[in-house]
């Protein structure tokens, strides 16, 4: 993420590691070949056929070979997951969603061939996303997050103990509807009274509200594989979320992948664009997502010490996987990653 000044702001950016986010490329449930007999066909139950009619994610027909889900994450490299089932497929009027339950990751949400999602480590994704930006604003009170629809990343920002009001704008009422049946944990934030959630585009939405937050959240798809586009672009930050914050307001928003062989195609590219609209940008990134910028009107001090005490004064129960020092450690970047976005010149518009 970064920190800029003008108006606080971070982008989350996921690294080719992290399986919760959704990574460039196509996705396919099959069946491996047998190996030497030890696979026996007849031992494998086959799904019922309208678990499959969701017809082509990214013009490519999702099959069902034997219990894997694989998905193209970068040119030449494929990530598969072993899976117990497709639990349910539905085609909204926005995109493809399916449902389906992993060995390793729980129930897991996939849109467009993309795995967004998955209940056993989602909430490494969505602490980081969240937390670093309502611990450094001195008094958080109104939040909005766009896109959001899985309910984590609001269950996150509703262990603060002064949030007074969080929306959710989601444009797919149905990632909404699947993941309040199918992600369990996130059923106490839904129902919590300080939550809203508004089905509508967040560039329309932020348009036509003239409400202002102390954070905007961006829990969105990564830019140039998705509807989210028009989320990622100078015009957007510059005349759509900077008016949108309160006076030293912080905006975080996921920026794309941050790995070593990854960063140059979206992530470098969201971090200079941002860097013409708010001066102060600091790039944070971490092992299982990496989470863009956070931009503000003052220089921030990421203090690991100093984050600790307000987690302990601000926070509801306890993080299951950032503290202080984590934070702090996420601002310190590889030296590839460094260079990369001192030389991009490349503006998203």
């Amino acid at each position: 993420m970064v920190f800029a000044s003008i108006m606080r702001y971070f982008v989350k950016v996921s690294m080719t590691m992290f399986c919760l986010l959704n990574l460039n490329g196509n996705a396919q449930f099959h069946r491996p070949e047998p190996i030497d007999g030890i696979v026996d066909d007849d031992n494998v139950d086959e799904p019922e056929q309208n678990q499959f009619e969701y017809g082509y994610y990214d013009n490519m027909h999702i099959e069902w070979v034997h219990q894997l889900y694989e998905e193209e994450i970068d040119i030449d490299v494929t990530r598969s997951l072993v899976i117990n089932s497709v639990d349910y497929s539905v085609a909204s009027e926005i995109q493809n969603l399916t449902v389906i339950t992993t060995n390793r990751f729980g129930k897991a949400i996939v849109l467009n061939s993309h795995l967004q999602t998955a209940e056993h480590d989602e909430h490494i994704f969505h602490e980081s996303l969240v937390h670093p930006a309502l611990l450094i604003h001195n008094a958080p009170k109104t939040i909005l997050i766009m896109g959001g629809g899985s309910g984590s990343a609001a269950r996150e920002v509703l262990k603060h103990k002064d949030i007074t009001k969080v929306i959710i704008c989601e444009i797919d009422r149905q990632v909404v509807n699947l993941s309040h049946e199918h992600m369990e944990a996130n059923n106490g934030a839904f129902n919590d009274e300080r939550l809203h959630i508004i089905y509508n585009d967040a560039k329309d939405e932020l348009e036509r509200s003239q409400e202002k937050f102390d954070v905007i959240i961006g829990d969105l798809c990564e830019p140039n594989t998705s509807i989210s586009n028009n989320l990622y672009t100078r015009s957007f930050y510059e005349d759509v979320v900077k008016p949108r914050l309160k006076e030293n307001g912080l905006f975080v928003t996921y920026a794309g992948r941050a790995g070593n062989l990854s960063h140059k195609v979206v992530f470098s590219q969201v971090h200079n664009t941002l860097k013409q609209v708010f001066p102060y940008v600091v790039a944070y990134t971490a092992h299982v997502s990496s989470y863009g910028d956070l931009f503000s009107n003052i220089p921030i001090n990421v203090d690991a010490e100093q984050l600790n005490n307000k987690i302990g004064e601000r926070i509801n129960g306890e993080l299951s996987y950032l503290d202080g020092d984590v934070i702090a450690a996420s601002t310190v970047l590889n030296k590839t990653l460094k260079k990369s976005l001192m030389e991009e010149t490349s503006i998203l518009n």
